[in-house]
This record gives structure tokens, C-alpha cells and sequence, in this order.
């Protein structure tokens, strides 16, 4: 592992106000950078925002203001936003810092030197609002609207300067060649490769219409294209106003799929003509889905925009509510708000890294009340009661090999996840290891050991409580208020990383008898129905068809039309025991339109591991790798058709961008496999030989 880590969110365009997607990433940035640093690397997280353009000159000029003034109350609420949301990036750059501007102009004046940039005239479509010039196959048409924003682009002539980006296509396509993680995830990649190969047109990067913007080196009646400005600040931070360049090249760059090309293409191509070599690239850029939530697109004109700042406080509030007589922790300070480590986790687990996805209040307080209520939080409730020190750990039996060896893998999955940059993989394989130590503490029965063999029941304790421990470590990069305030009550220190120290518990720690423990106010607090449904009425988006002008929170669903939409929403079992015998004639289903089953992520995966599920005769607990980098879980309803020693091993075909499915006591399904009913059985769709992650066309 290389001894530093270099993590950038995009400098976010001060437009808008930060949103959920603006925190998705973010976040996702943050929680790779704490786990490097738990990996004992040197590691740094650079966000800020990018101020300059003429959609921010004309927003300034509407308000009566100086376009600086503008920026500097919209960048005031980025950088105010993160650390609300647990994000503690190393530094926060301005497009507006004289260091940004003095970076800029070096790295202009260096292509220039290369012979790559050349005055000429530019005259084409112009979308403000993407900052971004577009040919008409790009626009929908007619009236050359831009997809994005839906509005016509603005037609523009005039004198620009021009990078000869047509020069470096080739130079893109080798490289996507020999490093083929460059982009992520693969079907990005293919994007990239696809738009480079139809040919580059060169590049034209400075405007005259405007002046918010940085003037070109020796021609200041232009000003550079806002995206040569902002790309540059990921190395521009790094030199000012203490020298960093030690951390170049970045190790990832995280953004959404909207603003790839800029980075896959533009970004390096600028880098080679300036003289940096193959090596100084970034070595991945790494671009995620889009978000929706509760199943709409966000919209201001919608009423659906939804604060992650405010859903974490009235999580935190909530579950305060919950505890009994505002129970504090065992030396009766109040605990810590849990709310912000909630959203974190929900962003990072309900929807698969680098896929569009949904998120829902629905969907928050469901894992609240599972996955961290029921599987994380009542196993340490039900440990901790049977010690207040930790107890004389004796001989290992088999139950305790099998907890470890289940930790282990859990352990090497998830860090194999992290480094792969998936941080959804990573949870799901450190849930393993918390569903294991559940399925343990059933099996071990303390509460019958404490009756009859007290050296048994130390032995059962302190092997949950290394476990445990070990867990802790693992979810601190999520859930870091969660990880404190457990081995707080585990009598243990907070994480404190240190470079060249790697903490990652790859074994269960060892913990030494006669250390006190803290039993403390229960993490996760059952929340109350109402103010279930109160956070329900104040954060479910309006229904689709809602009047605009209607009140910003529409009146929360009855519980009957929930769970009819539910019903409606969740996949069907895949098959199996139990369903249905097939008719001889099928009704043909409703035609839907192309685009809508081109939204399908169709790829090869190929089996890993196979279980059954205890207690649910039909379903199947795989492992499938599909090309993510950590193989991602599968719950399926195909154990009537197949033993689990014939599924390992085999290519199927997976539906990757399916809604995760919880099918409880932990167990949640990231994809599902197509199948067919073949007489009395149902049988997977296969193929005979292709690569986990080929795209099914």
C-alpha cells in the first residue's frame, strides 16, 4: 500500500446551496480519507468551490452585487456545511484565492510554451447554466435545448483562444488502454472511450463577453473557460500556502457522472500538453450516479429539495426523545447526536457507489430500526450486561473459530472494498461479520452459561467483546460519532490513526482481562411511531403531480397507500419453492420505452460463495462479483432449484441497479439474478465465458 492518499471531491459551483448530493460526495470523500488514515497512510481530502462564470456574474449583477461579494457569502455555506455533516477536509480551496489564480496562469503559460493553445474565433452553442459549449447532437432538439437544464443554449461569436485538445486523443485512448481503473466504474470508461474515440474537437478556453474570471497571462481582455480554471485547483491547493505537492498525483477523484468528460478527458489532456508526465495523472477519477429522492428528481420548482444538515438534526432529536428520562452516558453526560452518522451511513449503504439510486426518509428510519437498531446496536446491548470488566477469555471452541474466521473474511472484504472505492461493498462485508457475531451470541446462550458454567460464559463475553472491537474500527470511517460512543462503553480509547500504524483489525483484538467496561444509553433508541411519522410528514418529498404552490410538505401517505406502494415497488422473488406454476399462456406485459430499459445495469457476475439462509427455506445468501472491485450480496429465492456447491463458480447475468432489498435480520440484497422457469425448476440466465463486469448489451 502506497504511504500517502489523496482524495478531492469537484469544487462545487456556487449556484445553488449544498444539497444531498452535494453531501453524497463529499461524504463518500470523507469516509475514504478516514480509512486510509485507519490504514496508517499519510492522507489528505480537498473540497471547495468553484466561483467563477458568467451564470455567477449574472446572478451577482441581479442581486446589485460585486460578483466577489456574491462569492464570498454562497462559499461561506459550503465550508460551513461539511463539518455539520462529520466531513473534515484538509483544506477548502477558492477559485477566487490569488494562490488559485497564480496556479492557473502557470499552468496556462507552460501549454502555451508546448505550442497547444492558439487565438482563433469561436462561434457555437453555449449553455450557461453547464458552463459547457455543446455541437446540436448533444441538444435535444428542436430548439437546441440543453438535456440538463432544459433550456435553449445561447448562440456565441467570438474571439477565444484554443487548446488543441484533437492532438491528445490518441494519448487518451493508450492510456485507457494500459490503465484500465482510470475511470471508474467500467461502464464510464466506456463511455470516456467512446466519446474520445468519435475524435476531439479543439477546445476553446477563454471568453471575452465577461470578465468574472481569471485573465488569460498577457491578453486580459480575456478571461479563462470557468472548466480550464476550476480543474486545475486539485494541484493548485497542494502548492499554497505550505507545500503539499507531495500528496500529487491525487489517488481519486470523486464527482458525478455529469462532469466526467471534463475530468476523463479535458483534465489529463491538459496535464500532458503542460509536461507532466504518464505517472503525474490522477490515478482514477471516479464518477457515481445521481440521486433521487423518494423517487423524484430533486427540484427547487418541485418542492422536494431536502436539507441533510436538517434530516440529521431531527434524527438526533428523535432519537434523544426515545431514550428513557433523557438518559445519558454512564457518567451522565449527554451522548453525542448519533442523526449525522445516520445520513452517512444511509447515503453510503442504500445505493450502490458509482449507480444512480434513491434515497427515502422511508428507507432512513428502516435501517435505522434494522441494520443499526437490531443487528449493530442490540448486539453490544446484549453483551454488555453479562460483564463489567472484561473477562478471563478461555480455549477456544468451535462456535469462537467460527466467529473468527467469519471476522477475517468480513475484515478482508471490506478493506478490498474501500481500496477499491466502494464503500457500500465495504459495509455490506463488515454487516457479515455483525450478522456472525449475532448468529454466535444465539448459538453460545450466555444467558444459560451464566447459570450453570461461568468459565464458558467468560469465554463467550470476551470473545463478543474483541468482535465487537474489531467492528468498531471497521465502521469508523462511516459512522465515527457510532464508533466513539461504542468503545466508549467498551472501555476502550477513540481512534486515534497515526502515519505508518496500520489499525486495521484484520483479527479479532485481543483484549486484556480485568479492563473496565461502561454500559451507556442504548446507541440506537427505538424510535417512537410518531415521531416516525412526523419525520415522515416533514421529509417525504410531495407526490409527483402536486401543485407547485402547495404547502412544501405534503400530508404523509396512510399507512395502507405505503405499504400498496411498497408492495408495487419491491422486486419479485426470483423463483423457487412456493411460486407459482407457470400458465401455458403468459399476457404480454405493457411495452415500455427504450430509454427506460436502457437504465437497466445488465452485467456478468460470477459466483463466489453460496449459503443457504437459516430459517428461509427459499432463499440463498450469495456472493457475486460483478466488477466492482469487492463481490456485492445477493439475496435470492432460487434454494428450491439449486445447492449452493452449484452456484459457486458460475457466470450469471445481474441486475446491478436495482433498489437494495431488505428481506430482515440483516440480510439486504444489491442486485438480483435473471432467471427463467424451466419446467418444475427455475434456472439462472448464464453464459459460458466472459469477464465479471462485461456489460449484457
Amino acid at each position: 500500500m502506497a504511504s500517502r492518499f489523496y482524495v478531492t471531491t469537484p469544487i462545487y459551483y456556487i449556484n445553488d446551496s449544498p444539497h444531498l448530493g452535494t453531501a453524497y460526495t463529499t461524504i463518500a470523500a470523507d469516509v475514504l480519507c478516514r480509512y486510509h488514515r485507519l490504514r496508517g497512510q499519510e492522507s489528505r481530502m480537498l473540497t471547495g468551490t468553484d466561483e467563477h462564470g458568467l451564470k455567477i456574474q449574472r446572478a451577482a449583477e441581479a442581486r446589485g452585487m460585486d460578483p466577489l461579494a456574491h462569492a464570498d457569502e454562497l462559499s461561506a455555506t459550503f465550508r460551513a456545511m461539511w463539518p455539520r455533516l462529520g466531513c473534515a477536509p484538509d483544506d477548502f480551496i477558492r477559485t477566487s484565492e490569488p494562490r488559485h489564480k497564480k496556479g492557473v496562469q502557470e499552468l496556462w503559460r507552460r501549454i502555451q510554451a508546448r505550442g497547444d493553445i492558439y487565438l482563433g474565433h469561436y462561434e457555437g452553442l453555449y449553455c450557461v447554466g453547464c458552463e459547457a459549449y455543446y455541437t446540436e447532437k448533444d441538444l435535444q432538439q428542436p430548439g437546441n435545448v440543453c438535456p440538463l437544464h432544459n433550456k435553449p443554449v445561447e448562440s456565441v461569436k467570438e474571439e477565444s483562444y484554443f487548446f488543441r485538445l484533437s492532438k491528445y486523443g490518441d494519448a487518451l485512448l493508450e492510456h485507457y488502454g494500459k490503465n484500465p481503473s482510470f475511470v471508474q466504474p467500467a461502464s464510464r470508461l466506456n463511455e470516456v472511450t467512446s466519446f474520445v474515440r468519435e475524435g476531439l474537437q479543439d477546445l476553446s478556453v477563454s471568453r471575452t463577453t465577461f470578465q468574472w474570471g481569471i485573465p488569460v497571462p498577457g491578453d486580459p481582455k480575456h478571461v479563462m473557460y470557468v472548466w480550464f480554471d476550476a480543474l486545475a485547483n486539485y494541484m493548485t491547493a497542494l502548492a499554497e500556502p505550505e507545500d503539499n505537492t507531495r500528496f500529487w498525483p491525487a489517488d481519486v477523484h470523486l464527482m458525478g457522472k455529469d462532469i466526467l468528460r471534463f475530468h476523463a478527458v479535458y483534465w489529463p489532456a491538459f496535464l500532458l500538453s503542460a509536461g507532466y508526465g504518464w505517472d503525474q495523472l490522477p490515478r482514477q477519477i471516479f464518477a457515481h450516479g445521481f440521486l433521487t429522492y423518494g423517487g423524484q428528481k430533486m427540484s427547487k420548482s418541485l418542492r422536494n429539495t431536502i436539507s441533510p444538515v436538517a434530516l440529521a438534526e431531527a434524527l438526533s432529536e428523535a432519537a434523544r426523545a426515545a431514550l428513557p428520562g433523557g438518559q445519558g452516558a454512564a457518567e451522565g453526560a449527554p451522548p453525542r447526536p448519533i442523526g449525522v452518522d445516520v445520513v452517512r451511513y444511509c447515503l453510503m449503504r442504500a445505493i450502490s457507489f458509482g449507480h444512480d439510486g434513491d434515497f427515502s426518509i422511508q428507507d432512513v428510519l428502516a435501517r435505522y430500526g434494522t441494520e443499526l437498531g437490531n443487528a449493530l446496536g442490540n448486539l453490544l446491548n446484549r453483551v454488555l450486561p453479562f460483564a463489567s470488566e472484561v473477562p478471563e477469555k478461555g480455549d477456544p471452541g468451535p462456535l469462537e473459530e467460527e466467529l473468527a474466521a467469519a471476522h477475517r473474511q468480513g475484515a478482508a472484504a471490506a478493506a478490498a472494498a474501500f481500496d477499491a472505492a466502494q464503500p457500500t461493498r465495504a459495509l455490506d462485508a463488515i454487516w457479515t461479520v455483525i450478522a456472525a457475531a449475532n448468529v454466535y451470541i444465539d448459538k453460545a446462550a450466555p444467558w444459560v452459561a451464566k447459570k450453570s458454567d461461568p468459565k464458558r460464559l467468560a469465554t463467550i463475553v470476551a470473545t463478543l467483546l474483541e468482535v465487537l472491537e474489531g467492528v468498531s474500527v471497521m465502521i469508523s470511517p462511516v459512522l465515527p460519532v457510532v464508533a466513539d460512543r461504542m468503545r466508549d462503553q467498551l472501555g476502550l480509547y477513540p481512534i486515534a490513526p497515526a502515519v505508518g500504524r496500520d489499525e486495521w483489525p484484520w483479527i479479532p483484538p485481543a483484549r486484556k482481562a480485568g479492563e473496565p467496561l461502561r454500559k451507556g444509553a442504548p446507541i440506537f433508541p427505538r424510535l417512537e411511531k410518531e415521531k416516525e411519522a412526523e419525520l415522515i410528514a416533514r421529509f417525504a418529498p410531495p407526490p409527483p403531480d402536486a401543485d407547485a404552490s402547495a404547502a412544501p410538505h405534503a400530508k404523509a401517505p396512510g399507512p395502507e397507500a405505503a405499504k400498496a406502494r411498497e408492495a408495487s415497488a419491491a422486486p419479485a422473488p426470483e423463483g423457487g419453492a412456493g411460486a407459482p406454476a407457470a400458465p401455458k399462456a403468459r399476457e404480454g406485459k405493457p411495452s415500455v420505452p427504450f430509454d427506460d430499459f436502457a437504465k437497466l445495469d445488465l452485467r456478468i457476475g460470477v459466483v463466489t460463495s453460496a449459503e443457504r439462509v437459516k430459517k428461509k427455506d427459499r432463499l440463498l445468501d450469495l456472493r457475486v462479483d460483478t466488477g466492482d472491485g469487492a463481490p456485492r450480496r445477493i439475496i435470492s429465492g432460487i434454494a428450491a432449484s439449486y445447492s449452493p456447491e452449484e452456484l459457486v463458480g458460475k457466470r450469471v447475468v445481474v441486475v446491478c441497479n436495482l433498489h437494495p432489498r431488505d428481506f430482515g435480520k440483516g440480510l439486504v440484497s444489491e442486485g438480483m439474478l435473471l432467471t427463467a422457469e424451466v419446467g418444475d425448476r427455475v434456472r439462472t440466465i448464464s453464459v459460458d465465458d466472459a469477464a465479471p463486469g462485461t456489460p449484457v448489451l
